[in-house]
């Protein structure tokens, strides 16, 4: 995508944020943008990886989450300020997103979100260029990686920093830890285990999901890390109306679907790559 037409669409973003509380679809935004509807359709969804609707949906859940776990609003008005004209409509799309009841959320009291607000790299380089910058990370890259998880956190639910930072930590000790930049901007993350065979976090930021950057860190892993043993990972399952598009692009990858699993409290799935991979396109 141009550059022009990223920084239109970070302007769509933060025009968002601002009304997040407001009414918000994609004819109201194309109008304030000044695009049509189906030009803003196309170029958000190419860009950002989901679609406008979906996008503030998702943002509004999480700052509806964040209400529950830090404020003692009634749910109704919860539920009006995320954009539902009634309790029964909100409790319905946050079940089906979080896994639980806004008043079972609300009791255990943590907050995180489905999707953190979003930051464009406005001046992106070449695929092939953040792919040969791949490397181990180090001590000074932590703090870099925490921020990063929040352009990722669509794909990881649940995820708890504290207990994230801890084990970063170990990977980056024990050189279990890879990244990828752009210039000075984290836009891949990578952290696994040799002896479990297991990627623990695979992360790319939406922007460059499809340059790629997933297989390449793939390919580092299995033939530099993993030595042909088999290649386990945990996604959402099937169905999951929260998944982003995670579980189709592990898919794409080669993964095939293992059995079913519960962690830190959510569905997941365990999906195992086959020995014989040599690595597949990711368009």
């Amino acid at each position: 995508m141009e550059h022009g037409s990223i920084g239109n669409i970070a302007a769509v973003m933060g025009y968002v944020e601002i009304h997040l509380d407001e009414k918000l679809d994609l004819k109201t935004v194309a109008e304030a943008a000044h695009y049509s509807k189906y030009h803003l359709h196309r170029m958000f969804t190419k860009t950002v990886g989901m679609t406008l609707h979906d996008y503030i949906q998702r943002r509004r859940l999480s700052e509806a989450a964040k209400y529950l776990a830090f404020s003692r609003k009634p749910l109704l008005e919860i539920a009006l300020i995320a954009g539902y004209e009634s309790q029964q409509a909100f409790t319905g799309v946050f079940k089906a997103m979080y896994k639980q009841t806004p008043l079972e959320y609300r009791e255990k009291g943590a907050f995180y979100p489905l999707q953190s607000a979003f930051t464009l790299n406005r001046d992106p380089s070449a695929p092939e260029v953040v792919i040969r910058n791949i490397a181990y990370a180090a001590v000074g890259d932590i703090p870099d990686w925490m921020e990063f998880i929040s352009l990722v956190i669509d794909g990881f639910p649940c995820l708890d920093r504290a207990r994230h930072l801890k084990r970063l930590r170990r990977y980056v000790e024990q050189r279990q830890a890879l990244l990828a930049r752009d210039k000075e901007i984290m836009v891949g993350a990578a952290a696994f285990s040799p002896q479990t065979g297991r990627i623990d976090f695979l992360g790319i930021h939406p922007q460059y999901r499809r340059h790629g950057i997933a297989e390449a860190f793939l390919d580092r892993i299995r033939r530099n890390e993993f030595r042909d043993r088999e290649v386990s990972v945990t996604t959402f399952r099937e169905g999951d109306k929260a998944d982003t598009g995670q579980r189709a692009a592990y898919r794409r990858l080669g993964f095939a679907e293992s059995e079913l699993l519960t962690e830190f409290g959510y569905p997941v799935q365990r999906l195992v790559l086959r020995t014989d991979w040599e690595g597949v396109s990711d368009e």
